[in-house]
């Protein structure tokens, strides 16, 4: 049915932030300070120096409007309107939207989505979950002075996603916060008792005990497995401490053994 009278409309019609002219074609239309995506340049009246230029002249990319010329500081941009779309706005059919019809740069990944962004996203994050399984190279010894802790030179790795266990300082650093899960295990002899350490940031926080032996030429071994929430950048770092002077056994080379290890993943 025909309306009576003048035509109802919609849409949105705005002066934009005042633009300073520069030597320079390309300018960032804003509203209130926020950067400001139009539908089309057909949808903008730009005044410049007191004509109202072209569509033909102007171009858009997002919110940002080239003028077609490169002005300079004795250029005045009079304003920028936008025109909102006459007549109704529907709801898009289910998968009708495709890329063209979003203009470049409305989805803004870095600034409007909170959390860690994968790199192929343009974020900092990473594009698997942090893992590494550490240990000494399958000969020799380390040498573990009584009483005292010790930490693990484990100086090799079989896996290490991302590089963030470093096999020369024989630390993990956590690059994002989130639930980690650790485990290790220390095989010593010439002692009576071991422990091992885990150290967050420097500082001894958990401890893993051996079962004392009457002697101290019997072999055992410390270790065991915790889940731990971390924050980014926090250094998590494997200590041995025995009763007397002893050594803290690598493995056997010619069967690749892994007798001592310290290994840990990001959960979530």
């Amino acid at each position: 049915m025909p309306f009576i009278g003048q035509q109802p409309t919609t849409g949105a019609f705005l002066e934009l932030d005042s633009l300073t002219a520069s030597a320079t074609d390309q300018y960032t239309l804003q509203l209130n300070g926020a950067n400001y995506y139009p539908e089309s340049v057909n949808n903008l009246l730009v005044s410049i120096n007191g004509v109202i230029q072209g569509s033909n002249t102007l171009s858009l990319s997002g919110y940002t409007l080239t003028v077609g010329a490169t002005l300079s500081a004795s250029d005045v941009i009079d304003f920028v309107r936008v025109f909102g779309n006459v007549g109704t706005i529907s709801t898009p059919t289910d998968g009708s939207v495709t890329a063209n019809k979003i203009a470049s740069g409305a989805v803004d990944l870095t600034t409007k989505i909170t959390g860690v962004l994968p790199v192929a996203n343009g974020g900092t994050g990473f594009s698997a979950r942090p893992a590494f399984f550490a240990h000494r190279l399958a000969s020799g010894t380390q040498s573990l002075s009584a009483q005292t802790d010790t930490l693990a030179a484990f100086n090799e790795t079989d896996h290490n996603v991302g590089g963030h266990y470093n096999t020369s300082t024989y630390t993990f650093t956590c690059p994002v916060s989130g639930l980690y899960q650790f485990q290790n295990w220390c095989y010593v002899y010439n002692t009576t008792q071991t422990n091992a350490k885990l150290y967050i940031n420097g500082s001894k926080k958990y401890r893993f005990s051996s079962v004392q032996t009457d002697t101290a030429n019997n072999p055992h071994g410390a270790g065991g497995g915790i889940s731990i929430s971390l924050s980014t950048n926090d250094t998590v770092q494997l200590y041995v401490w025995a009763n007397e002077n002893a050594n803290l056994y690598a493995g056997d080379s010619s069967v690749n053994e892994r007798a001592s290890f310290f290994s840990g993943y990001l959960i979530g």
